[in-house]
């Protein structure tokens, strides 16, 4: 079937589906669920509670996601290509798995981690490249009933130590090496470093992929050796019944305070919207090849690269590479040379490609795009253009899609070619979502034409269950702010017609190339140099990245060598978090602009750093009102 009764195909089914999933929003769900294989089916769709946070869908449900995303197509479509995997070296092989190759992978997989003494409710942290492996591995912790805790391999060992302490994971699986673009990291021996204080990891599964010497110890099991020792027959693994609110995974994400939150998923409902969102964003036919550039270290990896495009048989292209290597035409070789029809990346790297001219995608013959999508920060207008013009060739629809870790799914879209399509404007939201604007009183702004604070009034399927061990933060992060409602920590704008404008963070989250990363976090990193006092980082306009992170420093003392110090500071947030969150900007300053209780005023600090520091209003009420004028002098 190239489509399922829940893939709509015009505006007047978007809007019947809509006010469908509004009037009743547990008929609406329960009806595609059903056409899930279910081991068992639910006895009441759902249950919720935003006051005293407990939401749960299809309770009573029992089911193995692995069995949707695998199982039950084989026996139409297990020769059909599920992943095609694009390395990093154009001249090295491409590797391509059916569903029929990816199922034994997945059971083989899955039979190593259970020789291997994982059973259902371990906690699995995986820290892999974009390789298939980690795909697979994914894979065979869902179908074992082990919970995996996907690290992007850009984080550091101490980051790392942090999401395996947290989350007590029994296992790491890693692999010798990564190279992305010339770069090469051995992710083994950053592995070794970030567990010798987590005393939970029993085994070190290890994949050979760069052939590098690494470290090794008594904890080390070669993949290549445990699959070898399998044999050469086919290989079937039951896969574990699961409870639809058993916990699928973990996945970290920064937020406002220093320490990172495991955002947990769960079985039935996260299931159920990534295929959802999956089929109608991006208007998947069969036989179509979907490509999506992000990395399974983050939320978009995890529900459009693996669970989403297979649950809904998809062929999904993972690519391990950087847009720029060894030029900047390799995104559109790659659509050309694989006739990619969906294509979905990031605003940072349209823009970095926007800069390198518009002949990289004048060269190749992309007219196989039939949607083109924007995912991790509002994509701006010149970008939005150069993209729909230069990529789309001006027939291609791009969806700006607004969505979080915490949400599971795209939340607010356009549907393919579906409606209006408004640069910046991230449209509608889907089926199933009730988005609100409120006032900071909490009020719903009713009108149109509006900015407001963006909330959700009511659960869907995919929505987070809990932050890992502490469900009270969970609240405090989610569902305090307004009573009654889920705060996304956005700022939005909806025109007259209904459609949503993503503003941007009114938290102290920064979004650095589609990566949120909590100011504390980066503050803590800093404050760890001998030297440093006090710091206060905010985010400010950048052409590339979108948001920049600039650094506001107090020293014991003053540098002498601020360039010195400068490379010190990045060389430790580096060494901390990971080379994502290193400062762009960091200005040594002799105070901060503080009110007399200490609360530091970030709203002045984001003024100076993105120029519009004559817009600062009163500042005579600051503990020193003098710092702001020497900050402002000495600005970056």
């Amino acid at each position: 079937m190239s489509t399922v009764d829940y893939q709509i195909s015009s505006e007047e089914e978007y809007q019947k589906a809509y006010q469908a999933a509004l009037d009743n929003p547990e008929n609406f769900w329960s009806k595609i669920a059903e056409q899930f294989q279910w081991k068992n089916k639910w006895n009441k769709t759902l249950e919720w509670n935003f006051e005293e946070y407990d939401v749960k869908w299809f309770l009573g449900g029992k089911l193995n996601i692995t069995e949707n995303c695998i199982d039950r197509h084989l026996s139409e479509k297990g020769e059909q290509t599920a992943i095609i995997w694009e390395p990093n070296n154009p001249k090295d092989e491409v590797r391509t798995y059916t569903y029929n190759q990816l199922a034994q992978e997945v059971n083989r997989f899955a039979t190593i981690l259970q020789r291997n003494g994982i059973k259902k409710g371990d906690r699995i942290c995986i820290y892999l490249p974009m390789i298939p492996e980690a795909a697979f591995a994914m894979l065979a912790c869902a179908r074992i009933g082990a919970i995996h805790s996907v690290v992007f391999a850009g984080f550091s060992a101490k980051a790392l130590c942090d999401r395996i302490q947290d989350a007590s994971a029994k296992m790491v699986i890693t692999s010798d090496g990564l190279i992305r673009g010339t770069k090469k990291l051995l992710l083994r021996n950053i592995v070794g470093e970030a567990i010798a204080d987590c005393d939970s990891i029993e085994t070190v599964l290890t994949i050979r992929h760069t052939g590098d010497e690494v470290e090794t110890n008594h904890l080390d099991k070669w993949y290549h050796e445990e699959y070898a020792a399998l044999g050469e027959g086919e290989i079937h693994f039951e896969a574990e019944s699961m409870d639809s609110e058993d916990e699928l995974f973990i996945l970290y994400t920064s937020g406002s305070t220093g320490k990172p939150k495991g955002v947990v998923h769960s079985c039935g409902g996260y299931m159920v919207y990534a295929d959802y969102s999956f089929r109608n964003v991006f208007q998947y036919q069969d036989g179509d090849v979907f490509w999506c550039t992000a990395d399974v270290g983050w939320i978009t990896g995890h529900s459009y690269i693996v669970y989403g495009p297979l649950l809904a048989g998809a062929c999904c292209l993972m690519f391990e590479g950087i847009p720029t290597y060894p030029t900047p035409g390799r995104f559109w070789k790659i659509c050309e040379k694989h006739s990619v029809n969906q294509f979905y990346t990031a605003p940072t790297a349209i823009r970095a490609l926007m800069g390198c001219g518009n002949d990289y995608p004048q060269n190749f013959k992309l007219d196989s795009l039939k949607v083109i999508g924007s995912v991790g920060e509002p994509i701006n207008e010149e970008a939005w253009q150069w993209y729909s013009k230069e990529v789309g060739k001006g027939n291609c629809p791009v969806v700006d899609t607004w969505w979080q870790t915490e949400t599971g799914g795209i939340m607010i879209s356009n549907l393919g070619n579906i409606g209006e399509h408004i640069p910046t404007y991230a449209g509608l939201p889907l089926p199933g979502i009730q988005p609100v604007l409120l006032n900071t009183e909490g009020e719903i702004i009713e009108e149109n034409g509006v900015e407001g604070l963006l909330a959700v009034r009511h659960p869907w399927p995919s929505m987070i269950r809990t932050t890992w061990g502490d469900h009270e933060r969970c609240e405090q992060v989610y569902f305090s702010a307004f009573k009654g409602y889920y705060f996304t920590g956005d700022g939005a704008r909806r025109d007259e017609k209904g459609h949503y404008r993503i503003i941007g963070r009114v938290d102290d989250v920064i979004n650095v190339s589609g990566h949120r990363l909590g100011t504390a976090e980066i503050e803590n990193a800093i404050n760890a140099h001998e030297n440093v006092v006090e710091s206060a980082v905010v985010g400010y306009p950048h052409d590339i990245k979108g948001q920049g992170i600039y650094a506001y420093v107090i020293c014991h003392v003053f540098p002498e060598d601020e360039k010195a110090l400068r490379k010190e500071i990045t060389a430790i947030t580096s060494d901390i978090i990971g080379r994502i969150a290193k400062p762009d900007k960091i200005q040594f300053v002799i105070g901060l602009p503080k009110t007399r209780s200490g609360k530091i005023m970030r709203r002045i600090l984001r003024k100076i750093a993105d120029g519009t520091s004559d817009q600062l209003g009163d500042i005579s009420t600051l503990l020193d009102p003098s710092v702001v004028e020497e900050i402002i002098k000495g600005k970056k």
